[in-house]
């Protein structure tokens, strides 16, 4: 049985910092502006103007999305330079304040920050998005229910956000904290069918809730316009290599759902409120914290699980192209996540925050051969 494409698409959201104070600080969208003439609609402003978000055309395995992501960051990080700026990559900035920073002038975020107030100022994070292409909704819907299940176990592999407002939040990731406080974040629910899904999104709609689907910011979605699967819940990696670990792990776990459902198996659906127990210790230990095995009914080392999902893809990275990339995973464990070699910097130095800047600004273009 020949396994679809499973198409890619990679976005990463950057900080803009600038080199002599290490604050965040405004790029007033010149990086989008310059970027445009060679690199088209890649690169896009966000809501606040220290964030610079890059996009991937849609890839056909992790071997274009390395390529892409590499060049990416290394254009946006010239361009940068060349404004006296700098880009780094971590789920929240070690220490500059949110309320410091500009908004973007745009109808639809004076709407959200109209709409959600302090919740969305506040909301100054940076985050991985991974698309899976998918054959159909349908079964985009299938597989979304059970990948619920992986996301805090990948979560873990992605921690970069130990650090809040000067301050060692005690967390390895703090990003998701700040996120939560948006409606309608977090793991989703288990639906039926996409049909269920669907009449879900029309009554929030109907109710004045929301005006798309997009503005459900579930740490999984089936994409509201696109046909993929976007998997939402990681901060953005320090490394170019560990965006692309991670991105080839979303896509094997795709590819071995997709594979049992053909073999008529399946996979154990687990509730939202179990899958939540293992996000919040994801979040506060990464990988060096406990999950639950909701099988065996018992705490297990998240290492040890993490191994077992490598084992339980095994049968389909080969044909995917992406045993090297999936492997990587175990680089992190050794090399420690984001958070972890922030955190050891942070020790190392006596506690000084801009020496931990320095290393993610280093960290974040170390790889992409600039």
């Amino acid at each position: 049985m020949a396994l679809p494409k499973f198409t890619l698409g990679v976005e990463e959201e950057y900080m803009v910092v600038h080199p002599e104070t290490r604050e965040l600080t405004s790029h007033e969208q010149k990086i989008v502006e310059i970027a445009s003439k060679t690199l088209d609609d890649k690169v896009k402003a966000e809501m606040h103007q220290a964030v610079v978000e890059v996009g991937t055309s849609i890839c056909k395995d992790v071997h274009e999305v390395r390529d892409e992501i590499k060049k990416l960051r290394k254009n946006v990080a010239e361009i940068a330079s060349d404004l006296g700026l700098r880009i780094g990559c971590s789920g929240t900035h070690p220490f500059s304040h949110w309320s410091k920073q500009l908004i973007t002038p745009n109808p639809r975020y004076d709407e959200i920050v109209n709409e959600m107030q302090e919740a969305a100022r506040s909301n100054l994070i940076f985050g991985l998005h991974v698309h899976v292409g998918m054959p159909s909704k349908s079964i985009a819907m299938h597989i979304a229910n059970t990948m619920r299940y992986f996301l805090p176990h990948l979560y873990a592999l992605s921690t970069n956000s130990p650090f809040w407002e000067g301050r060692n939040t005690g967390f390895k990731s703090f990003r998701s904290k700040v996120f939560d406080k948006f409606p309608r974040t977090g793991i989703p629910d288990y639906f039926s069918s996409y049909e269920d899904y669907i009449r879900y999104v029309n009554l929030l709609v109907k109710t004045n809730c929301i005006d798309n689907a997009k503005k459900i910011w579930w740490d999984l979605r089936v994409h509201p316009f696109f046909d993929t699967i976007e998997f939402r819940i990681c901060d953005v990696p320090m490394r170019c290599e560990e965006t692309v670990c991670l991105t080839a792990l979303f896509q094997a776990l795709v590819a071995k759902i997709y594979k049992l459902r053909e073999q008529n198996m399946g996979f154990i659906i687990y509730q939202r409120a179990l899958i939540n127990e293992n996000k919040w210790r994801a979040s506060r230990y990464g990988i060096d914290g406990k999950l639950i095995d909701f099988g065996k009914e018992e705490e297990v080392r998240a290492r040890v699980l993490i191994e077992e999902i490598l084992d339980f893809v095994d049968d389909v990275v080969d044909e995917l192209g992406c045993r090297e990339e999936v492997l990587f995973a175990r680089k992190i464990m050794e090399m420690g996540t984001g958070a972890d070699r922030q955190l050891k910097v942070y020790e190392e130095s006596g506690g000084d925050l801009v020496k931990v800047v320095d290393y993610i600004l280093e960290q974040t273009i170390c790889d992409c051969d600039c």
